[in-house]
């Protein structure tokens, strides 16, 4: 995701309240039918395929960046994950050039995926089994060892995040989930995450390596993040899709916010914790994207 010129930025959505079965289970087919005529309508294409070849290059190393931090029910869902490198793979990717990651393998097991380190087929490990830079990355009010998923093991990134409230800055999405890209993700939480969430995300290496991000809205939680509590997350049956994770970062919030209003809760303003890292990251010293409603067009399909 290479710097935005301010221009209108396009947000898609897939819905369908039929992606679980009747025992809570995933279908796949419908997840694949959902992510399908998102990536044909970002990409304005009939042939899935044709969008796929603008995300992915021959030769590229895929590094698909998940959210597991809260284990299972808020976590990137691995029936996306595996519909999304079926995807990869039709559009001329070798599996073997496909890497599954996150901050730390016991947070990949917690989400249910299966860590492999070698052989055929995607890899998945994290970041305390790829090892961090030695050297530290400074970047306005950041300063990291960056994962070497990010740095050498990868070419491209797709950003799989999910949609999460978070007890601290307010809102986890796009933005956030990069801090799953550093060592020091701890040190940044302070004054709601502003600015150092879009300070993180100005790196030449993040901006110029995000192809896409797909955001799984498959469940949602609107309070008590960024821990998993069944009571305040709800089956919102919604894949996002955008180049730009400002605009995608700031849709996704509303929902939150709609949910918090019909629950009768207060908003993440009143709560004290308005996720302003997503302003910052929009503004004119950062240009990361659309923050602003009225450049955002967003889309059903």
């Amino acid at each position: 995701m290479k710097e935005m010129s301010f221009k209108k930025s396009i947000v898609v959505f897939s819905k369908d309240n039929s992606v679980w079965d009747s025992k809570g289970k995933l279908r796949k087919n419908v997840i694949s039918a959902m992510l399908d005529k998102i990536v044909k309508k970002i990409f304005s294409v009939s042939n899935v395929k044709d969008g796929w070849k603008k995300i992915v290059k021959p030769g590229d190393v895929i590094g698909i960046k998940v959210n597991c931090l809260a284990g299972k029910g808020a976590s990137t869902h691995k029936e996306l994950v595996e519909v999304i490198i079926n995807r990869i793979i039709d559009a001329g990717i070798s599996e073997n050039r496909i890497v599954i990651w996150d901050r730390l393998n016991y947070d990949l097991k917690k989400g249910g995926f299966k860590l492999k380190y070698r052989g055929s087929g995607p890899l998945c490990f994290g970041n305390d089994a790829a090892g961090y830079e030695d050297n530290v990355t400074i970047k306005g009010s950041i300063g990291s060892q960056l994962s070497k998923v990010l740095t050498r093991y990868c070419s491209a990134i797709i950003n799989v995040p999910v949609i999460k409230d978070h007890g601290i800055v307010g809102f986890t999405g796009a933005l956030k989930n990069y801090f799953g890209a550093i060592n020091n993700p701890n040190k940044y939480h302070d004054n709601y995450g502003n600015p150092y969430i879009a300070d993180l995300n100005t790196l030449d290496i993040i901006k110029n390596k995000t192809r896409i991000t797909i955001m799984d809205g498959l469940t949602t939680q609107y309070e008590g993040g960024p821990s998993y509590i069944p009571g305040w997350s709800w089956k919102s049956n919604i894949i996002g899709i955008s180049k730009d994770m400002v605009a995608l970062d700031y849709v996704c919030w509303q929902l939150i916010e709609e949910k918090r209003k019909e629950k009768g809760i207060m908003s993440l303003k009143e709560a004290g914790r308005e996720p302003v890292y997503i302003f910052t990251a929009g503004d004119k010293n950062h240009k990361l994207g659309n923050a602003n409603p009225d450049k955002i067009d967003i889309k059903y399909v």
